[in-house]
């Protein structure tokens, strides 16, 4: 798989820069980039994270998608559906002048009333959600604003971020991110920029 998007990024004059293909345990790891030689399995989350640039350098883009191959596990599909939610939450929202914590910390809430850990009510966890909300993006894949509950940027028009709400139980064999890359248009709108679909379960073909 990974060899097959990395040519056709090629064709398209981009390159990789160490995208993450993880399934089962090690989608529950959120930087794990998986075991390339490990088959594809039916019905363990896949956490699928392609963050390009243009060849030889340029701008960064960057996708999220948890998918499962014939059919989803219950709890993947239950943690699949609150990700979205949190994910909803974040795009209503942002706005510029908006400290950049903000929807961080409302996505916090929204898990911790859902009985998940996250990285404020237990920082050591490496279980529910671990990590920050999002980040802006440009030359570099990490850039600011940081949507995190440390932050002390706040958004502006023009800017370009991720949101990337997830929650990850490795010893349960799964995790679940889901990631675009949004605008902040002149009207202060988030224009989504990454306007792939988001169905969990892609079906066998016969």
């Amino acid at each position: 798989v990974k060899r097959f998007v990395r040519r056709t990024l090629l064709d398209h004059d981009l390159e990789d820069t160490d995208m993450i293909f993880a399934q089962g345990r090690d989608a529950g790891f959120p930087h794990s980039r998986g075991e390339t030689q490990d088959a594809i399995r039916l019905g363990q989350s896949i956490v699928f994270d392609l963050f390009p640039r243009e060849l030889g350098g340029g701008y960064h883009h960057d996708c999220t998608r948890t998918w499962c191959v014939g059919f989803a596990p219950d709890e993947v599909r239950q943690a699949y559906e609150q990700v979205m939610e949190a994910f909803d939450l974040s795009v209503e929202v942002v706005r510029p002048g908006m400290d950049a914590k903000m929807p961080q910390e409302a996505v916090q809430d929204y898990f911790e009333a859902r009985g998940h850990k996250t990285s404020r009510s237990d920082p050591m966890t490496i279980e529910g959600y671990v990590h920050s909300l999002g980040h802006g993006l440009g030359m570099n894949v990490h850039e600011r604003p940081l949507l995190s509950h440390l932050s002390t940027d706040k958004f502006q028009k023009g800017n370009v971020i991720t949101i990337e709400p997830g929650l990850y139980y490795p010893e349960r064999g799964f995790g679940v991110r889901i990631e675009d890359t949004f605008c902040i248009d002149a009207h202060g709108e988030l224009e989504c920029l990454t306007p792939f679909h988001k169905e969990l379960v892609l079906p066998l073909k016969h």
